[in-house]
């Protein structure tokens, strides 16, 4: 067993080896000991046409949300509250599809989905399937601090999140007319299709913990209460001091099948590769072309902003004063 294991991890170096350059990513080296924060909105087939009013509002957004995370990272705070609060931020604005403007079900109501990692010490809350939590990414930490579960789904997560005070919303708060056009025209066609937006976060922090989190709303049309990659803690969502904290986006079937998140950190940590060449083996050797994107911060600080779709909302800041918000390349 020990020589397989030997011999798998030498294959994965030597495929290093022959590595080409990413084709759409971003990378920065922060001093050690110094903040990072990365945000993604969303990876996917963003026209560059997009009308001007709505590309706007996605840069707002972000702004907004980096701008909190920065304040938290900046003050001293600790990552696991700067993701927290980037997510949440996000969750409450309409253009993302997370919280307030989550795409709809086959039926027209809103399933959520959200997980949140400290990686000092690999806790983890993942929440799925909620219809009436207005923040699911709150409701996550609170699985991970307020309950011996990592897991929680459903009615169940519902119940609990009354049980620790939170007031619950009917799922008609999640509406927004954008998504309903988009249920509609998906219900006519009958194919499902990925609700641009998921949003997350990582960061690094001045203690150099590392925390990621994550929220969507899932696909529009989906059915049968089907769950993505998101809250599967190794596929969606992942943070650990030893490696790197990464939060994912795109097509959920294949970040769960191929554990990516998870598989990017395993690179990190037990092959030694650099942050941005393990995301990119998997993004892009392991995956199919266009099936998404992911944001990524090392143990030393190192940012990485990486897809392979047309183009990704994004944005990130470290310490260095070094901020940046895009959507294309």
């Amino acid at each position: 067993m020990r020589r397989l294991c030997a011999i798998a991890i030498g294959l994965i170096a030597v495929l290093a080896c022959s590595q080409q350059s990413p084709q759409h990513a971003q990378a920065t080296e922060p001093e050690t000991g110094q903040w990072a924060l990365a945000i993604h909105g969303g990876a996917g087939n963003i026209p560059r046409d997009l009308p001007t009013e709505e590309r706007d509002a996605y840069i707002a957004g972000l702004t907004v949300a980096l701008d909190r995370g920065v304040a938290v990272l900046d003050g001293g705070g600790t990552a696991l509250d700067a993701v927290e609060k980037v997510v949440l931020t996000l969750e409450e604005n309409e253009h993302f599809n997370a919280g307030r403007g989550a795409v709809f079900t086959h039926e027209g109501r809103h399933e959520l989905d959200a997980a949140i990692m400290d990686g000092s010490d690999r806790s983890c809350g993942s929440v799925a399937g909620v219809t009436t939590v207005r923040n699911p990414i709150h409701l996550a930490r609170l699985v991970m601090e307020r309950s011996p579960h990592v897991f929680m789904a459903g009615p169940g997560a519902e119940a609990f999140a009354v049980s620790m005070g939170l007031e619950p919303v009917d799922n008609s708060f999640f509406d927004t007319q954008k998504r309903r056009d988009q249920l509609d025209r998906a219900l006519r066609e009958e194919q499902e299709r990925a609700g641009l937006g998921t949003v997350g976060a990582v960061a690094l922090d001045r203690a150099g913990h590392l925390a990621a989190a994550t929220s969507t709303g899932g696909l529009t049309n989906k059915r049968w209460g089907r769950i993505g990659d998101v809250p599967v803690i190794g596929a969606g969502t992942f943070a650990d001091d030893a490696s790197c904290a990464l939060s994912a986006t795109g097509q959920g079937e294949q970040f769960i099948r191929h554990t990516v998140t998870g598989s990017v950190a395993a690179r990190v940590e037990l092959v030694g590769m650099d942050l941005e060449q393990a995301a990119h083996q998997v993004l892009f050797e392991v995956l199919r072309p266009g099936d998404g994107g992911l944001i990524g911060v090392s143990r030393a600080g190192k940012l990485v902003l990486l897809y392979s779709t047309p183009a990704m909302l994004r944005g990130l800041a470290d310490a260095s004063g070094r901020r940046e918000i895009s959507i294309w390349e």
